[in-house]
């Protein structure tokens, strides 16, 4: 079993005990120091290598475990999970954790970032009035050093005014959303577009080439937290989604 250094004390103002130990567990998986099948240690040992309650260890397994990076079965235990090339069409995602699941490296870079009193498309997109702030992201994700797709995103900044100060240098806005702020509701929006100039440039594909097309809207409660549309290479991404029928 590989072995787990104790976190150090963090300053006042970091983020909760439960995500500094996810972080921890989760550098162990995507670095490969634990491959998929290995299994974890027991909470009980998690708890002691960390000095924390069990309760604060099950937090950080569950965020894990709903990033699908590991496996948690009674009895069983904890192990890390196979690579899942698929994304579900009924859940939010965090493109880094399923690249770098399946084996790829991962890079996020910000192409455009401007703080604005949100125009009359931002206020459709948003469902807010014109005139509220908004930040306005476009960014680039790439496996293994190539793009694997293209951000458009949204933020209102009425719902998130912690996001005005984030440079997004290092970690996507999606990540970043998903560690921080919670949310109740979400709608996918799914199509077929021929990438133009912009888009193909950079995707580095050809010009006219298919492209999948996801646009996702997220709320807290009957707040819009953002807009985002995500553009794949259609050759590069696909979508699953499994329903379960309900009997009379």
């Amino acid at each position: 079993m590989t072995a787990l250094e104790p976190l150090k004390p963090t300053d006042s103002g970091a983020l909760p005990r439960y995500r500094e130990i996810y972080d921890a567990l989760r550098q162990k998986i995507v670095s490969g120091a634990w491959p998929a099948g290995h299994k974890l240690p027991s909470e009980h040992e998690l708890a002691r290598t960390f000095g924390c309650a069990r309760m604060t260890i099950s937090k950080a397994l569950g965020a894990l475990a709903e990033q699908r990076l590991i496996t948690r079965r009674r009895r069983a235990g904890t192990t890390v999970s196979a690579p899942r090339p698929q994304e579900s069409v009924l859940e939010i995602h965090d493109i880094e954790a399923e690249l770098v699941a399946a084996g790829s490296t991962y890079d996020y870079e910000c192409l455009d970032r401007q703080v604005r009193p949100a125009n009359a498309d931002d206020a459709s997109a948003l469902g807010v009035t014109a005139g509220t702030p908004v930040l306005s992201l476009i960014g680039l994700h790439r496996a293994d050093g190539r793009p694997h797709a293209f951000e458009e995103r949204l933020i209102n900044l009425r719902a998130v005014p912690e996001a005005r100060r984030e440079r997004f240098s290092r970690t996507s806005p999606g990540r970043w959303l998903l560690q921080r702020i919670p949310w109740t509701d979400a709608e996918h929006q799914i199509c077929a577009l021929n990438a133009d100039a912009a888009i193909a440039r950079r995707l580095e594909i050809p010009r006219h080439k298919a492209c999948l097309s996801i646009e996702r809207n997220t709320w807290l409660d009957e707040q819009r937290i953002t807009h985002v549309r995500l553009i794949y290479p259609c050759d590069q991404h696909r979508l699953i989604a499994r329903f379960r029928h309900q009997r009379a």
